[in-house]
């Protein structure tokens, strides 16, 4: 399948099938459980309906939307995402560019493949970092002190992981970071030439950040300790803007308000860690009906197209971020990433024009009826 097969983030999900070994596969479209949680996020996305406008001049759009008062021009960004590189050499850096290009927020996650510092260099600026709090927090801070001392000004602490979620997919493969290879798993790497290959020549994935620090980061180790105590440190220690991401609770939201954050990113991690965790879309307006039409609220999990990305504006996101499509785009290559991107920007434009609208954003006269 050609990058040029792409039309949609399904026929990139289809390239990733083919083109990735059955463990990296599954490591990035895995979900926790049964996987009932993942089909849940995606069957309330497919319930809401946009509302159909005619007769509006909509011969120019705009798809450009202001974000903690700088001008992005797409209304979604990249999701942090840990060791991207698995779907392909280079792919952090990939992703960078793209963000440097659009002059979109790259998350740039805790275990990524690449130097925060690189990330933030190669992104132009366009990059947010984010965090993980682990074990006594030790390790946690000095990353934001590096992030600090990096220029990011945007930090994502993901407070919805204080335990790693059950992912049996990855179980049964036996996925560990670094990779412990045995039989399986030197079978799988076999039968995907191309893949291996290419990691053989680029040198086996690492988890980046923890290179120069001295300390090893445990992707299973417990995250349970973080408490509002540690989001007070973190505001303290934080000039910046502070976003906290994984929030499904009214009551947690307005309570972060309270707290001093800047921003709030809805997100049930794509469903990778609770099974039975509400559907992120449903929970969103109940959340914006909180925190009141100002405060800023973003939105992940799900998403799969620029129609979805409007369906989460309207309710009540003002920026939505992309995960895993992102990856399978890139299993074809950055050329498969821009593809994608193309794709979901068209799909976006194309919405606005049959809803009527020609700017995004409340201001602009969004419909959330």
């Amino acid at each position: 399948m050609s990058v040029n097969a792409i039309h949609s983030a399904e026929d990139a999900r289809r390239v990733a099938k083919r083109r990735l070994p059955w463990m990296v596969f599954d490591y990035i479209d895995g979900s926790a459980g049964r996987e009932t949680g993942a089909a849940r996020n995606r069957a309330a996305l497919d319930a809401l309906t946009l509302r159909p406008r005619i007769l509006r001049d909509v011969s120019s759009r705009d798809l450009s939307t202001s974000l903690f008062g700088t001008q992005a021009q797409r209304p979604f960004g990249i999701a942090p995402m840990g060791m991207c590189n698995l779907s392909a050499p280079g792919a952090d850096l990939m992703l960078a560019r793209l963000a440097a290009k659009y002059k979109v927020p790259h998350g740039v996650s805790t275990v990524a493949s690449t130097p925060l510092e690189q990330i933030i260099d190669v992104a132009e600026g366009n990059a947010w970092f984010q965090l993980y709090f682990s074990g006594d927090g030790v390790g946690t801070f000095k990353l934001v002190e590096r992030a600090k001392a990096a220029g990011y000004t945007t930090l994502v602490l993901t407070v919805d992981v204080p335990e790693v979620g059950r992912r049996p997919r990855e179980l049964r493969h036996g996925f560990k970071m670094p990779f412990a290879i045995g039989p399986r798993q030197f079978v799988d790497f076999a039968l995907h030439p191309r893949w291996s290959l290419t990691q053989l020549a680029a040198g086996k994935p690492q988890m980046a950040n923890f290179e120069m620090d001295g300390y090893d980061f445990d992707r299973t180790e417990s995250r349970a300790r973080a408490t509002w105590d540690t989001l007070a440190k973190l505001r303290d220690m934080w000039p910046g803007k502070l976003v906290v991401k994984g929030v499904l609770d009214v009551e947690d939201a307005a309570g972060l308000k309270a707290a001093g954050v800047d921003g709030i990113q809805v997100s049930s991690h794509g469903a990778r860690q609770l099974e039975s965790a509400p559907a992120p879309i449903d929970i969103l307006p109940q959340i914006r009906a909180k925190v009141g039409p100002e405060y800023p609220l973003f939105f992940d999990s799900g998403i799969r197209s620029g129609e979805d990305v409007m369906r989460a504006m309207h309710q009540g996101a003002d920026f939505v971020f992309l995960g895993r499509i992102l990856q399978f785009a890139i299993a074809a290559g950055e050329a498969g990433l821009h593809r994608l991107w193309a794709v979901l920007s068209d799909e976006l434009s194309i919405a606005m024009a049959q809803t009527g609208q020609s700017q995004l954003g409340a201001n602009a006269g969004l419909d959330r009826s």
